[in-house]
């Protein structure tokens, strides 16, 4: 991949733009409550459970559940999928990364054990375990094809975007107000420089685990010829990047009425500007009607976060003396009722379908900035 000029200045400006308006929103510490600890604490009781929203919520979220589960109702052809690939041998870190899966699983849940402190470091090689397991089930179902057998680069890359792309995340957090917060972040038997490096690497694990399921749905080719025949719509590439900056901008002074924007602001800026500079990306196939790059990035990430979330749950309950740094609350207004695993909230779950499309957005945005690939299937489907 070549590199694209004038990629770097809609990330300057996301990032500029919201201390500029927090001199404005804030006229007295002119910085919002909170900024710059890290981790991020808890700031502030959100506004409580609001019905009316979460009825229109609900509504929307079923209306895309109900597209998910019937496309052809919104106008999709159904077409015949072409025979899946001679399933190989699962290669030789399939089995390892199955144990590192259940052993650190094991250890962040039971937290007693004969390895003591272990426990506290336990969230990223259980990811990282996961991540194995899950190419390792791709490399089976593709005949011998996976991110980390056919581009190993490719995988090693997604993991420093994924430690830069959560930094990001957790700056846009601030503004906020904390969506999300990690309570067990300030702990005596660890010292805070220990903390901050316990929470890059596990930064380092969002954007592979999500690739990796990606590369997995892919496998099934009746999903993915499943929305590959659609209705054609065509975005604005200008209207999404300045909609975007907008957003951004709006939820420094309004942040619960604007608390989605964490995910959608960056999402229409980086896709915007991609779609401006005829980049490809999820929203370039879908003016062709091929929503399959789309809709199956953003069930991964909605598959990987019942993981995320089952994870966080049990290493939280029941109470032990040696507790995941890594653990996270959310403080989401309006609609934080009927949990899952008790933190994150019913309709919570969608929101890890945009952020699918986000990660990949700012994936193939920084392929197109620093001159790396980020193909991520074996035929390059992900960019016809």
């Amino acid at each position: 991949m070549q590199r694209v000029p004038g990629l770097l200045w809609p990330l300057v400006l996301s990032v500029a733009l919201l201390p500029v308006a927090s001199w404005f929103a804030y006229p007295e510490t002119h910085l919002p409550p909170g900024f710059g600890v890290f981790p991020p604490l808890f700031v502030a009781d959100p506004p409580g459970f609001k019905p009316v929203i979460f009825v229109v919520l609900a509504l929307i979220e079923t209306a895309i559940v109900l597209l998910l589960l019937f496309p052809q109702c919104f106008g999709f052809i159904m077409t015949a999928s072409p025979p899946r690939a001679d399933p190989a041998r699962f290669p030789v870190w399939f089995r390892p990364g199955a144990a590192l899966t259940l052993f650190f699983w094991w250890l962040m849940w039971i937290r007693v054990t004969p390895f003591d402190s272990l426990a506290y470091y336990a969230f990223t090689p259980l990811w990282w375990g996961f991540i194995l397991t899950l190419d390792g089930l791709v490399y089976r179902r593709s005949g011998g094809y996976s991110l980390l057998a056919s581009r190993p680069g490719t995988l090693l890359t997604s993991a420093a975007v994924s430690l830069a792309g959560w930094c990001y995340f957790e700056y846009l957090n601030y503004f906020a107000l904390g969506n999300w917060y990690y309570p067990n972040s300030t702990m005596p038997e660890l010292s805070h420089g220990a903390v901050v490096l316990i929470y890059l690497f596990a930064y380092t694990t969002v954007w592979p685990a999500v690739f990796e399921w990606y590369t997995l749905l892919n496998t099934f080719p009746s999903l993915v010829c499943r929305y590959s025949c659609g209705p054609r719509i065509a975005l604005p590439g200008g209207l999404l990047l300045w909609g975007g900056f907008f957003l951004l901008f709006a939820m420094v002074f309004f942040p619960y009425p604007l608390f989605w924007t964490v995910w959608i602001g960056p999402l229409a800026i980086f896709s915007g500007q991609l779609l401006r500079k005829g980049i490809w990306n999820p929203f370039t196939a879908l003016a062709q009607g091929n929503w399959s790059p789309a809709l199956l990035m953003a069930l991964s990430a909605l598959f990987n976060g019942f993981f995320w979330e089952l994870w966080n749950w049990g290493s939280a309950y029941p109470a032990q003396p040696v507790a995941n740094p890594n653990y996270w609350m959310y403080a989401i207004p309006y609609v934080n009722a009927i949990h899952i695993f008790a933190e994150m909230p019913l309709l919570g779950y969608m929101g890890y379908m945009p952020f699918g499309i986000l990660a990949w957005a700012l994936f193939i945005w920084l392929g197109a900035l620093f001159g790396f690939d980020a193909a991520l299937l074996k035929d390059d489907a992900d960019r016809r």
